[in-house]
């Protein structure tokens, strides 16, 4: 069996495999784009902009330009591998937004001084309450706020989903119960505080846009910065006939009567959930700083039109989104990246001490299940090596 790669206008190549019959099978098709296209995504022609990108560090250049070679031996970025015809830019064509027309954009959002919070709402039961889903909880806040380093991150409290008074149904598919975003983003509106730059709701409860649409994973409004997103299909057995949350078929919904949510199925909190819970968070909030679906290099701004293909997603932004970002909040890059490293090491290493003070105050202390960051932990260190940061840790 042979390997070869078929190239189109120098942007697309198909990976195929040409079998013993000589008949070629497709499966995956690679966007590469050129050096100078790149370049141009990144940096811009504009002489203004390219001034602005001049003064980044040499070592900031240096990483930022990493992505100038994606795939390359030792390379920090990949190129984008579609594997399907479902996946979500063969399915959802978009324009590419490169820094300049993000940064020309006349409706994009910037924090300020007077709104410069990320406001966090959660919808409907987390599972059962106590210290462990609050745990998991702050992990999420934590995570935000290294993430958007700069920003301040904060929970509002927590709402039943009839306190929405949103719409719902039972998904013809999986049979599962599920909430219409638009119902939900109007409460959000109502609810969004005065020093808000954005507000997000989350919940463990599937979702769906439109009665057209199975479901879908979050869904944002960019000019009025809200945003909704669930967790639900995150469980690994949401897809199998065995997941606990799969309604009878005979089972009948009245609108207005909530009560169907009550002591409904959460997934239970391990590493993958909270790694794909953090993954979907921050690509959400991206979308409030005007940042739009990335089809430069792999990263966690692409869009996704099911869980493979937002797990293929990594757990950071390619150069070009993170100039967006550190345009947007005016973060030094190494900084963010030590705090995102933090996060996730942090209670490694404090994790006897804890458990020695929870002995002695009787109080339950949860390890945070990082081991699904494992490849983001090792990305971060070479980041800061590049950075020259990595001996500050």
């Amino acid at each position: 069996m042979e390997y070869k790669t078929e190239t189109a206008s120098g942007i697309n190549s198909m990976v195929t495999c040409l079998s013993t019959s000589g008949q070629i099978i497709r499966f995956m098709k690679v966007i590469q784009h050129s050096v100078e296209t790149l370049q141009t995504a990144l940096v811009s022609n504009r002489q203004d902009l390219a001034k602005l990108y001049s003064k980044y560090a040499k070592e900031e250049r240096r990483l930022l330009e990493e992505g100038f070679h994606p795939g390359h031996p030792g390379s920090l970025f990949q190129p984008i591998t579609l594997h399907s015809d479902s996946d979500w830019i063969n399915a959802h064509p978009e324009e590419p937004q490169d820094f300049q027309s993000f940064y020309r954009d006349p409706y994009r959002k910037t924090p300020n001084a007077s709104q410069n919070t990320i406001y966090i709402q959660t919808i409907g039961s987390f599972g059962e309450a106590g210290p462990q889903t609050d745990q998991y909880m702050e992990w999420l806040r934590e995570y935000c706020q290294a993430f958007f380093y700069g920003l301040s991150v904060k929970f509002l409290p927590a709402v039943t989903v009839a306190k929405t008074g949103c719409s719902f149904r039972v998904n013809s598919n999986s049979h599962n119960l599920q909430i219409l975003t638009g119902d939900l983003l109007r409460f959000l509106g109502n609810k969004k505080p005065k020093d808000a730059f954005c507000i997000v709701g989350i919940t463990m409860i599937d979702l769906y846009p439109k009665d057209s649409w199975n479901f879908v994973f979050g869904q944002a409004s960019l000019s009025m910065g809200m945003g909704v997103f669930s967790f639900a299909r995150y469980d690994d057995n949401f897809y199998s006939r065995s997941y606990a949350g799969r309604l009878k078929k005979s089972f009948k919904t009245k609108q207005g009567d909530y009560s169907v949510f009550d002591g409904y199925y959460t997934p239970p909190i391990t590493s993958t959930l909270l790694l794909r819970s953090c993954k979907t968070m921050t690509h959400e909030i991206g979308h409030m700083f005007g940042i739009k679906h990335c089809q430069w290099l792999n990263c966690v701004m692409q869009g996704s039109n099911h869980l493979e293909e937002s797990d293929r997603r990594p757990l950071d932004f390619c150069p070009i989104c993170l100039r967006k970002l550190q345009v947007a909040i005016g973060f030094k890059i190494a900084e963010r990246y030590k705090a995102l490293l933090h996060w996730m090491e942090e209670d490694q290493s404090q994790t006897s001490e804890q458990e020695e003070a929870s002995a002695c105050q009787s109080v339950l202390h949860f390890p945070k299940p990082t081991e699904a960051f494992h490849t983001s932990r090792l990305w971060l260190r070479r980041c800061l090596d590049i950075l020259g940061k990595k001996d500050e840790l």
